[in-house]
């Protein structure tokens, strides 16, 4: 029997990932998920760029468009929505598609995830009180009860050290004995990430970030004004514009703080791309060439 494969299309905001995935997979016989940790609620559209419902129709893309702001969503449960449609897709045959930007839902998909213990909110609320308090004996004490795990991480990461605290609090177990337990995949991954030159892609982020605002980025976000406070909407493109709501910046100066906070995320998914996964890279106009290793990796099962 054939090993089950799955495709990724990765790459930086901006990078052209959708118009790539509508040239290649608009005829798809597997199903085409979405990637992206924004895209998937229903209030926001403008500012996440999402695709229109054409091209949502087109691709019948799924995991996209079908989540409430109002509503928690993480990558456990990404993942488990995800896999709930590729396993199906497999014991068909046919070979699924993910693409988005979103590295931890990529890798929660193609690797799997932790189970990490959940922990009543009063515990992280008391770390957190704690935290403002002394929060230099919250580091030490993680270093004392898990050293591993204290070793992997930068001490002034708060939520870090909050989080690995309250699960050890609870369960009376190291940390660090919840990692790399993840269950085994049986499925083999290819990973097709976009590339533009640096200056290219940051053109194209600035561009982008105008069409946005030309399209109704702001009556958007005007309207979730009184939901301002959801996780959600802590994103780039609607902090912005808050602030400008506010009367801390002009609508100039909040549009150059999207395009400076475009890029400045932009750099952080490519340092991502690089260290974390091992993908085959191409300029998105190389479609031949990303056609070809596509073949190669179904009919052969390589991505080398």
């Amino acid at each position: 029997m054939n090993t089950p494969k799955l495709i990724i299309i990765t790459g930086p905001t901006a990078v052209g990932k959708s118009t790539l995935l509508l040239e290649l997979f608009k005829e798809n016989r597997g199903p085409v998920l979405s990637a992206d940790s924004r895209q998937v609620y229903k209030e926001m559209s403008i500012g996440t760029a999402k695709p229109s419902d054409d091209e949502i129709k087109a691709l019948d893309l799924q995991l996209v468009n079908h989540w409430s702001i109002e509503e928690p969503y993480h990558a456990g449960l990404y993942e488990k929505q995800a896999m709930d449609i590729i396993t199906p897709a497999f014991a068909q045959g046919q070979v699924p598609v993910l693409s988005g930007g979103t590295g931890l839902y990529l890798k929660a998909v193609a690797e799997g995830l932790d189970v990490i213990p959940s922990v009543l909110p009063e515990t992280i609320a008391k770390l957190n009180q704690q935290a403002t308090e002394d929060y230099p004996a919250l580091v030490h004490e993680l270093e004392t009860k898990d050293s591993i795990y204290f070793n992997q991480i930068e001490s002034q990461n708060t939520h870090r050290v909050v989080r690995a605290l309250s699960v050890i609090r609870e369960t009376g177990q190291p940390f660090s004995s919840y990692l790399n337990k993840k269950a085994p995949r049986n499925f083999e991954t290819l990973y097709i990430v976009l590339d533009r030159p640096r200056e290219e892609l940051y053109q194209r982020i600035n561009l982008r970030v105008h069409q946005m605002i030309e399209l109704g980025l702001e009556e958007e976000v005007r309207g979730l004004w009184a939901h301002r406070h959801l996780k959600a909407l802590q994103s780039v493109g609607y902090q912005e514009l808050f602030k400008h709501m506010e009367g801390v910046y002009s609508l100039d100066e909040a549009v150059s703080e999207i395009q400076k906070n475009s890029r400045r995320y932009a750099k952080r998914q490519m340092t991502w791309f690089r260290n974390q996964i091992d993908g085959q890279h191409f300029h998105p106009d190389e479609i031949d060439k990303v056609k070809e290793t596509i073949t190669q990796f179904t009919e052969n099962g390589s991505n080398n």
